[in-house]
């Protein structure tokens, strides 16, 4: 969904497992689905660690945990490794996610989620296992992203840190645009551009 980004204050869903592939964030049989709707693959986020094959949610994962909730998910080492679906993008779109913290991504993973309005932080490793250690402690416990600062502050420790982020992909997530709107924006440039290379 095409949302404005500036400071995202929230609680989190702790996932510490690593190397958590784009088949675990959404199962290849979805791949096939005729839709683009975001529910549809918000509700199949983490699919078969989220239900039993009958469709009854399975108690000790996260996501039912009625303990965690929040507009972050902060993640293992390495999250999105695996095939490039885009489509494991929308689910974590879909499900409400704003950010996931990590202290690595998959490139393609990470990209992906920029361009469909998801922001990857990344953090040192102790500072990620600090969030975890945190949120453990107390489930209510809440993180500032402050994507103009380009900062991330563990509010109950204090602890913050600086994240990068493509200059280029800030303006368009601070501005609700995604690669089509921004383009569209140089219209008049590109215009001006065709009329000088015709003379």
């Amino acid at each position: 969904m095409k949302q404005k980004f500036d400071i995202i204050e929230s609680t989190c869903v702790p996932l510490p497992l690593e190397n958590v592939d784009t088949d675990q964030i959404i199962p290849a049989r979805f791949l096939k689905a005729t839709t683009r709707e975001e529910s549809f693959f918000g509700e199949n986020l983490f699919r078969d660690w989220r239900y039993h094959p009958d469709g009854t949610p399975k108690r000790d994962f996260v996501l039912n945990d009625p303990r965690y909730g929040g507009e972050i998910l902060v993640a293992g080492r390495n999250f999105g490794s695996g095939s490039s679906r885009e489509h494991a993008a929308w689910a974590i779109a879909g499900y409400g996610f704003k950010v996931v913290i990590s202290s690595f991504f998959a490139d393609i993973h990470k990209n992906n989620e920029l361009n469909n309005f998801v922001l990857p932080v990344v953090v040192t490793p102790e500072f990620l296992a600090e969030l975890f250690a945190t949120i453990a402690a107390d489930p209510q416990a809440k993180v500032r992203v402050d994507v103009p600062n380009q900062t991330v502050t563990n509010l109950s420790t204090g602890r913050s840190e600086t994240f990068e982020l493509n200059p280029y992909k800030k303006y368009c997530l601070m501005h609700a645009l995604d690669d089509i709107d921004f383009l569209m924006l140089q219209k008049d440039k590109i215009e001006a551009w065709e009329a000088r290379c015709s003379k």
